[in-house]
């Protein structure tokens, strides 16, 4: 898998989402291959991706809007950060990297995605621990920017085991 296959599934699954759930059309900005980004303040949605290839995917914007994406979706305004506006941009997250996950399945074999977090306020920081740098798009809105970001690694192979534990295994519902 390369960071050229990364962008392209970005840039379809936000455009794909952005268009159906929120009645926006959507162009990326430049790519970019690096660190997350460090301080921030506004809105991150985090969803983590694990099988064969392991990682995390994330949506970043300001406070106004993640305001203007719950109230596009929920068709109703939303004038400040409040639990349906976090939830509205998790649930956006959500689409957009299942969309991205699913476009590199075919690549990476299978892979489950964690349930989103949210974090919110101003001043905080974000980073990944290890090595790996993060492939980035930004898509410019109205008078502000959306970041999708993924960064994913191979999985390590081996797992040890303490005597007396078994593997993990997925619950399945």
């Amino acid at each position: 898998m390369t960071n050229a296959d990364m962008v392209a599934a970005i840039i379809a699954s936000t455009r794909e989402v952005f268009s159906m759930m929120l009645g926006m059309d959507v162009e990326p900005g430049e790519p970019f291959v690096g660190e997350s980004a460090g301080t921030e303040s506004g809105v991150l949605a985090l969803v983590g991706l694990a099988g064969a290839w392991v990682g995390t995917g994330s949506l970043s914007c300001s406070s106004a809007l993640a305001c203007h994406i719950a109230s596009q979706m929920l068709m109703s305004p939303c004038p400040g950060i409040n639990d349906e506006v976090l939830d509205a941009v998790a649930e956006i997250a959500n689409m957009i990297i299942g969309n991205v996950k699913t476009q590199l399945e075919a690549t990476v074999g299978a892979m489950a995605l964690s349930t989103p977090t949210v974090v919110y306020g101003h001043n905080f920081e974000t980073r990944r621990v290890g090595s790996r740098e993060w492939v980035s798009v930004p898509f410019p809105c109205p008078e502000e920017i959306v970041n999708v970001q993924v960064c994913l690694a191979e999985a390590q192979n081996s797992v040890t085991l303490r005597p007396g534990f078994a593997l993990p295994h997925a619950v399945q519902i």
